[in-house]
């Protein structure tokens, strides 16, 4: 909800109790505010709220500023004027027991309460939070607080209070109302936007109570507490920033008691607090952890401009531009500026927006294409932003080993996507692998393996990597499990290998170990490897389980692992597949087939990988002989059979036509048949090129298709065109060319022998026709 009641996306937001705004003319700077305590309602990450805030703040000079933000905080306040945070970040509440449930308060450069914080603490001001504690907010998943009051219209839908006065005020977009009322608007008094926007929401309130936030009742009365408790303090020295959907309700009279007993019998769940990094592209978020703000690159120009912002925004675009080679001059810079102020007028806005600049830079810089406009809203519009938090910030052990691990590998957490190529004989590049493996088994999603320049199992590893903020409360959550990243990723590795029932999940584990040089952990993975390993009989278990071992000993041959007792394990799986393959194929369905030709190739691949593996391969050869002969095995099983063997040079082409003629005979069932050409040159396994070389298999199939009843082709259709439609464009245009042209050898009836498409002797005419073309191509000119 883009309102003024939100926080953030993942935290409710939060008020503060006060009476009404007063004018700072009743107030002497430093001497205390005689008008009562001064409420400053706000629109959260509103940089005209912000600028606001920091006026006002200047004018009253109170001795204490309530901030809307969980209560905890109070500790960690000082923080925020060390020299290394950097805005933007975000206030993290996270359950000591159970760290996933977790919120967050984030908070940019252009944030009011960012503002207000340092602004007390650059004037020696103190700084409390008012909101609920987390503790509290954080103990139920479903809290069900109210007051017994109606929620909307008895509709329990929640409101937008800035969407309804954009309503009111017949406006269709809630973002350009705001725009033109507070962000690009001036005020010479400081506090009347405030009492404006107080005003306006307390007529809101008395339509419609809570809103359908019946939560923000108990936080409200928690508020008003704490601000009874900062008056008593300070008197009424005492400023407030808080959601302005809140104030109405923190200036409404009551008591003491009502506030406590609102407060009675609430959950509660011990917490921890700490301030993590935060980006723009999160803040553009409405799901998740974001803040809901569309355009925070934008807003933080607008809080940061000094003067003229829509010049230094065009001339910021034009450097963008420039730096990826559009070709944008200062006229194009100042034509953009002249189109976005006339656009302005035209709409009977006060300064240009985001719309109008937008428009302009479309029209004028990017020449009418939205291919270099997605790059303004991405770069600039929302932004690449990263904030920073000082080293001293509270933080698990495990956060501070991951900290300690990337300042040495100079891995530097990054909000945009990066890829990373690693060369595994490097010790730095395979310490960084190390860690982004063990980080991906404790489920902390930093690093993504990447399709790099070689294949599996070689000396280069590429990676996408890019840090999230909610990374922060994965690594809280993997804490449990160590101090370390080492530590922690051997304990997960142990406790998911005792606790793993299929074959294949261990032996993926095993890999993982592998690629995460868990060696303390490979011993407790091997011994459940070989005990599952020991009780599964179904031959499609071990079969899915081989190629990750495979792989496994692969990695241990660049990484250096000793993986013997893997290789025993593998060459044990390998002998039962072979002894127990044939019958398992016998009499499978079709969906069984398609998934038994896939384990198929899975191990005739793994097997190309096992050292030492020519014993092996020749007994893979015979399984694969007796699968290809054996008319109770599914045709899919068949063909695919006879291929694998075709290719490994272990059959002769003119047994694989035998085969194929075999399969394709007139007694053979059509839908068979089908099954079988799918199995030998179905997909993406090169069968069409086959094909296209091959005459007599090419006839084949041909002279089989045209022979199928006209009863029966609509049945073997779908399978046929699955086989076929997984070829190349150019290899499908190649086929049809050659069936049209009708010209192989040993088809019955074929008049002309020889290549398929080819004549017996060459067509000169057609041949000469194509050298005007290839001296083009070639840059030479004709010999007459």
């Amino acid at each position: 909800m883009t309102s003024a009641s939100t926080a953030g996306a993942t935290s409710t937001a939060s008020s503060t109790p006060t009476p009404t705004p007063r004018s700072p003319s009743n107030s002497s700077p430093g001497h205390g505010l005689p008008g009562g305590p001064l409420v400053l309602g706000v629109r959260h990450h509103g940089p005209g709220s912000a600028r606001g805030v920091r006026a006002a703040l200047e004018a009253a000079e109170p001795a204490v500023v309530l901030v809307e933000g969980p209560a905890e905080a109070d500790a960690l306040v000082e923080l925020a004027g060390d020299p290394d945070m950097r805005p933007p970040v975000a206030l993290l509440a996270h359950a000591v027991d159970d760290p996933g449930r977790a919120s967050f308060w984030p908070m940019a450069a252009f944030s009011p309460e960012w503002v207000a914080i340092r602004w007390a603490l650059d004037r020696g001001a103190a700084v409390r939070f008012i909101d609920l504690p987390a503790a509290h907010s954080l103990a139920a998943a479903d809290p069900t607080w109210d007051d017994g009051e109606e929620e909307v219209s008895g509709s329990g839908l929640r409101i937008d209070p800035v969407a309804e006065l954009a309503r009111v005020a017949g406006y269709e977009d809630a973002e350009r109302w705001w725009e033109d009322v507070v962000e690009l608007r001036g005020d010479d008094d400081p506090i009347a936007p405030f009492q404006a926007l107080a005003e306006a929401m307390g007529a809101l309130r008395e339509a419609y109570g809570h809103g359908g936030h019946p939560r923000d009742l108990v936080r409200e009365a928690h508020m008003r507490i704490r601000l009874r408790a900062a008056r008593k303090e300070f008197g009424d020295a005492v400023a407030v920033v808080c959601g302005a959907w809140h104030v109405p309700a923190l200036t409404r009279k009551t008591t003491v008691a009502a506030d406590r007993a609102l407060l009675k019998g609430l959950p509660k769940v011990k917490t921890e607090t700490t301030w993590v990094p935060w980006t723009h592209r999160r803040l553009a978020r409405r799901s998740g952890y974001g803040a809901g703000i569309e355009a925070p690159g934008w807003y933080a120009h607008l809080f940061a401009a000094p003067d003229r912002p829509v010049e230094r925004w065009m001339t910021k675009v034009a450097g963008l531009l420039r730096a990826e080679d559009h070709l944008v001059s200062s006229a194009h810079v100042i034509e953009a500026v002249r189109l976005a102020e006339t656009l302005a007028a035209l709409r009977g806005r006060p300064l240009p927006g985001l719309d109008e600049t937008t428009d302009a830079v479309r029209a004028v810089l990017c020449e009418g294409s939205d291919v270099p406009l997605d790059l303004v809203r991405d770069r600039l519009v929302v932004g690449d932003v990263l904030g920073g938090v000082p080293a001293g910030a509270p933080a698990v052990p495990l956060q501070r080993d991951l900290a300690r691990r990337q300042r040495t590998l100079r891995l530097k957490p990054e909000a945009t996507e990066r890829e990373l190529d690693l060369d595994l004989r490097k010790d730095t590049d395979g310490e960084r692998s190390r860690l982004l493996h063990r980080l991906r088994l404790l489920g902390v999603g930093w690093g993504e393996p990447a399709t790099g320049r070689s294949g599996t199992g070689t000396f280069r590893e590429a990676w996408r990597l890019c840090w999230e903020p909610e990374l922060h409360v994965q690594v809280a959550e993997a804490g449990v499990w160590g101090t370390t990243i080492e530590s922690a990723a051997t304990a997960r590795a142990r406790s998911r290998a005792l606790g793993s029932e299929a074959l294949a999940d261990i032996t993926a584990l095993a890999e993982q170990c592998l690629l995460a040089g868990l060696t303390d952990a490979l011993p407790v993975v091997m011994r459940a490897l070989a005990d599952r390993a020991a009780l599964d009989t179904d031959v499609a278990h071990l079969a899915q389980a081989l190629p990750a071992l495979a792989r496994s000993l692969r990695y241990g041959d660049v990484r250096g692992t000793e993986t013997a007792a893997l290789a025993e394990v593998a060459a044990g799986l390998a002998e039962r597949i072979c002894v127990g393959l044939p019958p398992a194929c016998a009499g499978l369905d079709t969906d069984a087939a398609a998934a038994m030709r896939e384990r198929i190739d899975e191990v005739h691949q793994a097997l190309g990988l096992l050292p030492g593996a020519d014993g092996l391969a020749d007994r893979w050869a015979g399984v694969l002989r007796r699968l290809a002969d054996r008319d109770r095995i599914p045709g899919i099983l068949r063909g695919r059979a006879a291929r694998l063997l075709l290719d490994e040079g272990r059959i002769a082409e003119d047994e694989a036509a035998l085969l194929m003629s075999r399969a394709l005979s007139p007694g053979t069932p059509p839908s068979d048949a089908a099954a079988w050409i799918d199995g030998f040159v179905g997909g993406a396994s090169g069968g069409g090129l086959l094909l296209v070389h091959d005459e007599r298999l090419l006839g084949l199939v041909d002279d089989w298709l045209t022979g199928v009843p006209a009863e029966a082709f609509t049945d073997v259709l779908p399978l046929l065109r699955r086989t076929f439609s997984g070829y190349e464009p150019g290899v499908r245009r190649s086929l049809g060319e050659l069936v049209a042209r009708g010209s192989r050898a040993g088809g019955p009836g074929r008049a002309t022998p020889g290549v398929p498409g080819f004549a017996p002797t060459p067509d000169r005419d057609r041949a000469d026709a194509v050298l005007p073309l290839l001296h083009l191509v070639l840059g030479t000119e004709a010999l007459v």
